[in-house]
């Protein structure tokens, strides 16, 4: 496998459980967090075919905005900003800091490359606990596209001085791997709990149940 690792973050790295319970006490029930976040990434796929750009934070409060309108709920001011905070203070999933431990002992290259903006990305990696694992916390708003466009991988692969080929995005979204296997990076598809794979989507060279396992098949041990 290559030996550069470009992680995506939200849901791949960290938890977005932990906003359930702002999305409880708002909506009555925390399931609707999913909903929302399946808003926010439709809405900057949407805004990127469509050749506009705003940040993931401005996606986000727009989509908890119609998420509120969906179910009648009327958004106060502090609703708004406990979610945006909670999102800048997610914990990573329970395999990830053992895993990139792993992957940084064996010698591999890391980064991070996210929807987020990037100070968002920073305070959310350095929050978790795992930002000192990447040697690059990446975000999208350069490009002003958001993934999957093809740009993002390349400037990706740029900034990291690597041709696409040489990297392998890990994601717990088969749409992001996606786009990074449209340019000829590799992919490894952690399937965190919920997820499944889009069978017109090309077949990721590792796909995993979690990090375990995925990085069990990147050093080669399983």
């Amino acid at each position: 496998m290559a030996g550069v690792l470009v992680f995506d973050v939200n849901e791949t790295l960290l938890d977005l459980r932990a906003l359930d319970p702002h999305f409880e006490r708002i909506f009555g029930d925390g399931s609707i967090r999913k909903q929302w976040f399946g808003l926010v990434l439709r809405n900057a796929l949407s805004l990127t075919i469509t050749g506009g750009y705003q940040d993931f934070v401005a996606v986000g409060g727009a989509s908890l905005a119609m998420v509120a309108d969906q179910h009648e709920v009327t958004l106060t001011d502090d609703d708004r900003a406990a979610i945006a905070s909670a999102m800048t203070s997610l914990p990573a999933h329970s395999d990830v800091a053992p895993n990139l431990q792993r992957l940084t002992e064996a010698g591999f290259r890391m980064a991070a490359l996210t929807n987020s903006p990037q100070d968002a990305a920073e305070s959310q990696l350095t929050n978790a606990g795992i930002a000192h694992h990447f040697e690059r916390m990446m975000s999208v708003g350069v490009t002003g596209r958001f993934k999957p466009a093809p740009e993002v991988y390349q400037m990706a692969a740029a900034e990291l001085g690597v041709e696409p080929e040489a990297m392998t995005m890990v994601a717990a979204h088969d749409w992001d791997i996606a786009g990074a296997m449209a340019v000829g990076c590799r992919g490894a598809y952690i399937m965190r709990p919920g997820m499944v794979r889009n069978p017109l989507y090309p077949d990721p060279d590792i796909t995993g149940p979690d990090f375990d396992r995925v990085t069990d098949l990147l050093l080669g041990t399983a």
